[in-house]
């Protein structure tokens, strides 16, 4: 029997000729991830083990960006730990106040992840890296300080779900409705524990930035991670981005799939996801009279720079709804800094929203954004379960960037289509 394109990365790592779904492995790790919130867990677990330093300085890689500047002092205290940490042992990927980004748009961006990698993150959506070709996987924080401790982890090797993507998308539709549309479709542990291997002649259609959407939110349907083959639109990304050299695996003829799906991306539409769970989804015209309170467009799902590009072209030359409060965030600096250039932060300024430096921060309802009882937020970000972004009693919908900034304007859940002159 033949294997998937993630099972194949595997057995690679394991040095073994070949792997099947629920065989323990223990394989070589290509990098290990972690940010504010989770590292100072695994460095006070490195420190019980029998161990000097880490086992590759330069395979680690530690993102400040989850309450980056700090917000108050025991998120202060959590950077200082790994600050001292990464200084102590020379961590050569070591991203701060200045240079930070939110880590899943960061390290492809850095050239740090490549096709063919493996890589595990203390961090559920490190999924992302599965847009260029790598198996990555979220962990737990011990996880992740065995990993920096010994440059390898055990892995159950997971059965594959194939997604046939075929079509080309309409206008305003992006890799947001295509993920949202499948959580939908097979729900929130549909693909638990499995590998969700996206193919077709559809993902020529899809950019670098719709790739890393749709393998960031694999989680959000319960995948151990999504991936996507490497073609001429990754390997022009991978040329963009790194000298490393990267490993295609694809997937033999006759792998074994648990479920076959086929998904027509000319008849989506754009969808959202409801409260309390992104499998609570509904296409825009089944969406009715909604109000809302505030719109968030960032994260590491939807801070790229297409994403602003997308609201940016609704919101230009138009105003934010009055008392609706707008929030853009772009996910790394060098996105902030292109937005700049080409005239989309003034765009969202103009339009009453305001931009914050990239951080993970209303995502998980850290600050930047954090709501009161009862208000209701659509929100670019991957997570809408009860108190998600703030209070408990406030509910947050999950959207493209078109419809949430489409729904700035109107003050109400909407399409882009529903503005007029676009």
């Amino acid at each position: 029997m033949g294997m998937t394109m993630t099972q194949k990365i595997l057995a690679a790592h394991a040095h073994l000729d070949s792997v099947k779904a629920g065989q323990l492995i223990e394989a070589d790790l290509d990098l290990v991830l972690g940010n504010d919130i989770t590292t100072p867990v695994a460095i006070n677990e490195i420190k019980k083990m029998k161990t000097e330093g880490v086992f590759d300085r330069d395979k680690i890689a530690l993102v400040m960006d989850h309450f980056i500047p700090n917000k108050d002092i025991k998120s202060a205290e959590h950077c200082k730990c790994v600050r001292e940490f990464a200084l102590k042992h020379d961590i050569t990927n070591y991203f701060d106040v200045g240079q930070m980004g939110i880590e899943h748009a960061l390290l492809p961006e850095q050239g740090l992840t490549v096709a063919g990698d493996a890589i595990i993150g203390a961090d559920s959506h490190t999924c992302t890296y599965g847009a260029l070709g790598a198996f990555s996987t979220g962990v737990g924080s011990t996880d992740m300080a065995a990993g920096m401790a010994t440059g390898k982890a055990w892995f159950k090797v997971p059965s594959a779900i194939k997604f046939n993507l075929v079509g080309k998308p309409n206008k305003w539709i992006c890799g947001k409705d295509v993920i949202l549309h499948i959580i939908g479709m097979i729900g929130v542990d549909g693909a638990l524990y499995r590998s969700m291997e996206f193919v077709g002649e559809g993902i020529k259609y899809l950019s670098m930035d719709d790739r890393f959407t749709i393998s960031n939110m694999a989680i959000e349907a319960g995948g151990k991670n999504g991936i996507f083959p490497v073609d001429d639109i990754t390997i022009d990304y991978l040329k963009a981005h790194t000298k490393r050299e990267y490993k295609n695996y694809e997937a033999d003829e006759d792998a074994c799939y648990d479920e076959e799906y086929t998904i027509d991306l000319s008849s989506l539409k754009s969808t959202v996801s409801f409260p309390h769970l992104p499998e609570n989804t509904r296409t825009i015209d089944e969406v009715g009279d909604i109000d809302i309170d505030q719109v968030v467009i960032g994260s590491c799902t939807n801070g790229h720079i297409e994403d602003l590009m997308t609201a940016a072209k609704i919101l230009e030359g138009r105003k934010v709804k009055k008392n609706l409060r707008c929030i853009i965030i772009p996910a790394t600096q060098t996105i902030y800094l292109e937005a700049m250039q080409k005239g989309y932060l003034k765009t969202f300024i103009e339009a009453g929203a305001v931009v914050s430096t990239p951080t993970c921060g209303p995502c998980l309802g850290g600050y930047m954004g954090v709501l009161a009882e009862g208000e209701r937020c659509v929100s670019t970000t991957n997570r809408n379960f009860v108190g998600r972004m703030g209070h408990v009693n406030s509910e947050v919908y999950l959207a493209s960037p078109a419809v949430a900034a489409a729904s700035a304007i109107t003050g109400k859940i909407s399409g882009p289509d529903e503005i007029e002159g676009l």
